[in-house]
């Protein structure tokens, strides 16, 4: 099936800041430089986090037909279709140089609202909440005495090529993630209530 990917110009713009991708409203979230995106600060983001982020567009309800996601990671965009009709678009961050999201053709094979990376987080002290490392790879970095490691969470988690999965996270304006194909929380919430096991996805 070939798409067109036609830009919709009077867009949708859910407005505000981008959602938390921690669980746990009103709480202080630890945060994780993988949910944070390379060089951005620990300080909560506000505002639209990139001006394509203003370009978010969902009209997707009431359409029917099977579901396809395409990413193209040229364009640091998602487009979500169902039949031949384009239900959304939505920027994403994909992998960065050094962990890319491979192309290919693949199946959603797991879906988890509450989903926490098993490889990627944070290392904290349990007794202060202190973070000794907010990058923190299980392979390679162990907790020391007394230190624990915290699972980036991954909000709306649709796993498609192994470790590989989209997920709300946080857009730098760039790729940035370790892999995953990072979504803002709206329309990461969008593409999991819309995608079942087995939509397509393609990646380019």
């Amino acid at each position: 099936m070939k798409f067109r990917h036609l830009f919709v110009p009077a867009v949708i713009f859910t407005g505000g800041s981008l959602v938390s991708c921690f669980p746990g409203a009103g709480q202080q979230p630890v945060r994780s430089g993988y949910l944070a995106g390379i060089g951005f600060s620990s300080a909560a983001p506000t505002g639209p986090q990139n001006p394509a982020e203003a370009s978010k567009f969902w009209d997707g309800d009431s359409l029917s037909g099977p579901a396809t996601i395409h990413i193209v990671r040229a364009e640091q965009r998602a487009y979500f279709y169902k039949g031949d009709q384009m239900a959304g678009v939505t920027p994403v961050s994909t992998g960065s140089s050094k962990y890319t999201t491979p192309p290919g053709t693949y199946k959603v094979s797991q879906k988890a609202s509450d989903y926490a990376s098993g490889t990627y987080g944070t290392i904290v002290d349990i007794a202060t909440g202190t973070v000794i490392n907010d990058d923190a790879d299980s392979r390679k970095d162990k907790p020391g005495p007394g230190q624990q490691f915290v699972g980036a969470p991954m909000p709306h988690f649709l796993r498609f090529n192994h470790g590989i999965g989209m997920h709300a996270g946080y857009l730098p304006g760039y790729a940035a993630s370790h892999g995953c194909v990072r979504l803002p929380a709206d329309m990461a919430k969008k593409f999991f209530e819309h995608a079942e096991i087995g939509t397509p996805v393609i990646v380019e």
